[in-house]
């Protein structure tokens, strides 16, 4: 596997390893095609769009191109102030499961409207069945699924190339190989014996501890086809960000973008910074987060604001956040140990404090970063720097309310604003890296949707509302954070293939785009080293999921197809592993996806 996937993740002070995702593709360096390079062929007999959408637009992803977020990507724009828009999710299967993607609705309802109110059922499960007709739907626009390759330039993008070569002396390029097979419309169903026959002695791995809670469903029905204490409560650790991923798409839209704002000060000269919740916010074009919002941008508005009027003041108005900055149920490394911190309505780069180094260490496979302690006075005095006011004129403090008839330059008047990526963006970053600080600011925009407090409790209280509006088991939801951090967030595995199966329904075309993230079995992120061992290699390539890793903790949620053609979803959540049985524990986990894939259970 290419050295840009990383290795085990190490323990931290306290001996608890926080989740180390590979790097995506985006990353510049990982993520950019050289110089010269051939643009990525299409599967053969594949053309390059269905219905006037990009092939890589599906529920599927493509796991040979670069992720929705990279720049340059032509269905979601970089980032340009006051001028980008987001096209709303891209249809799931195609042409047959609906309208053109740009007939999505994609805004929340209005503030005060219950999400249920254009709702459709949840996926059935036990106690719910879907109707026949979305089930033959669905069926129809399986048909229309795309073959989804690994073409041979995206190899040497993401270091599988060791020679290191100028792009010219490399041999011409194999043909693609297929990695994400299309789900076959007319795959019979498995069955629950069958199912169970591969399953229940996989389940009983010793390597996975005496609590292994598992629940297999069928995508196009939602029928359950396996269940070991499903409906039990885990600790999912980075697995909740699939609730906190649909609950935001669901809350805000894919194309909603959280602003940062510079406003007039009470007093001559000052200038206030209005943090929005944007965790990606950069200082200048060399940013932690490819196409983020930029300080610089923010500046510059304000000086054409102002005028001949230099700024003599920065205060930093952060208090769209309450509550704690730190979640209780973190282990008490979570802080300083490079995968949380303090969680501020401002900060830049993630509140990574050496964003340079942090690039290099990302693109070595090493995702920890150190973080400053307070990220918002650190964002204030950057901007600051920007407007060339000293560090001792920052300070915290709120903005004055603007009057109606205030005019420019007035107390409260704007002076500039700038906008993030599109939550569409946001979502995938948060998945394909596992990015817990993005994930703590997703979930507080689902409370910000609903008119809540922005903490940890009132997100926490959101998602868990979002989700029983979108038909979703509520009462086998209950969180503490939305990264997955916290020991005291318990999530069933039958909740997690509902969620999956709400999300790849069609119903909710919107919520698809939880789906662009999902690692890739033996390809790409957290899988990216798995599914190579005996035992597990059937679903290299075929399983898509989302893991979660905390010590005796291990998770995992996704899809996976059948060797008949058949999607699935399954969730497997195992919260008492031996400490030291990290390693034994994935590769267990690993054989249980392989099953599925590896056989058509009837």
């Amino acid at each position: 596997m290419p050295d840009a996937h990383p290795p085990q993740a190490p323990a931290g002070p306290a001996g608890h390893p926080a989740e180390r995702p590979a790097p995506p593709p985006w990353r510049p360096g990982a993520g950019a095609p050289p110089a010269g390079a051939a643009p990525v062929p299409p599967h053969p007999g594949v053309s390059g769009t269905a219905g006037g959408r990009p092939l890589n637009g599906g529920a599927f992803g493509t796991a040979g191109a670069p992720p929705p977020h990279a720049a340059g990507s032509a269905s979601v724009p970089p980032h340009a102030s006051g001028s980008a828009r987001v096209s709303p999710a891209p249809d799931l299967f195609g042409p047959a499961s609906g309208p053109p993607a740009a007939a999505v609705p994609v805004s929340p309802p209005p503030a005060g409207a219950p999400l249920s109110a254009a709702v459709p059922p949840a996926p059935a499960r036990r106690r719910r069945l879907l109707p026949l007709l979305l089930a033959a739907v669905l069926l129809l626009a399986l048909a229309a699924g795309v073959v989804v390759v690994r073409p041979g330039p995206v190899a040497e993008w993401l270091g599988d190339d060791k020679a290191g070569g100028p792009a010219s002396a490399q041999p011409a390029d194999p043909p693609p190989v297929p990695v994400l097979a299309a789900a076959d419309a007319n795959a019979p169903l498995p069955t629950p014996e069958g199912v169970s026959a591969a399953l229940d002695p996989l389940v009983g791995a010793a390597a996975l501890g005496d609590r292994v809670n598992v629940s297999v469903a069928d995508v196009a029905t939602g029928q359950p086809l396996f269940g070991a204490n499903e409906d039990d409560g885990t600790v999912p650790a980075s697995v909740t960000k699939l609730v906190t991923a649909v609950t935001v798409l669901a809350a805000r839209g894919p194309g909603h973008r959280i602003p940062t704002r510079a406003v007039a000060g009470a007093s001559p000269g000052e200038v206030v910074i209005v943090g929005g919740g944007d965790p990606t916010l950069a200082v200048d074009k060399k940013g932690f987060y490819p196409g983020a919002a930029r300080l610089d941008d923010l500046a510059a508005q304000v000086k054409a604001a102002l005028g001949g009027t230099a700024p003599t003041r920065v205060t930093v108005d952060s208090s769209l956040y309450s509550g704690p900055v730190h979640e209780p149920g973190w282990d008490d490394d979570i802080p300083t140990g490079g995968y949380g911190g303090a969680i501020t309505a401002l900060m830049t780069d993630g509140a990574r404090r050496d964003v340079p180094q942090a690039k290099r260490d990302h693109d070595a496979g090493d995702h920890g970063a150190e973080r400053v302690s307070q990220p918002d006075l650190a964002a204030g005095r950057a901007f600051a720097r920007l407007l060339g006011v000293p560090a001792d004129a920052v300070g915290r403090g709120k903005a004055p309310a603007a009057g109606a008839d205030a005019t420019a330059g007035a107390p409260g008047s704007e002076l500039g604003k700038v906008e993030s990526l599109p939550m569409v963006r946001l979502v995938d970053i948060m998945i394909s890296d596992s990015d817990n600080i993005v994930a703590e600011a997703l979930a507080r925009q689902v409370a910000l949707a609903r008119n809540q407090p922005a903490s940890f409790t009132s997100a926490a209280a959101a998602m868990d509302a979002v989700a029983g509006e979108l038909g979703l088991p509520a009462d086998e939801l209950s969180l503490a954070d939305g990264s997955g951090l916290s020991r005291t967030n318990r999530i069933s595995p039958s909740l997690l293939t509902d969620l999956i199966t709400l999300a790849g329904n069609g119903s909710r075309p919107e919520l698809a785009a939880v789906f662009g993230g999902l690692p890739v079995a033996g390809w790409s992120g957290t899988l990216g080293e798995r599914y190579a061992a005996d035992g597990t290699r059937s679903g290299a390539g075929v399983v898509r999921a989302k893991t979660g890793t905390l010590t005796k903790v291990h998770a995992i949620a996704g899809l996976v197809t059948t060797a008949d053609g058949r999607l699935l979803t399954f969730a497997v959540l195992t919260d008492a592993v031996p400490p030291d049985g990290m390693e034994s524990a994935r590769v267990a986990l690993d054989r249980i996806g392989a099953a599925l894939a590896g056989c058509g259970c009837r």
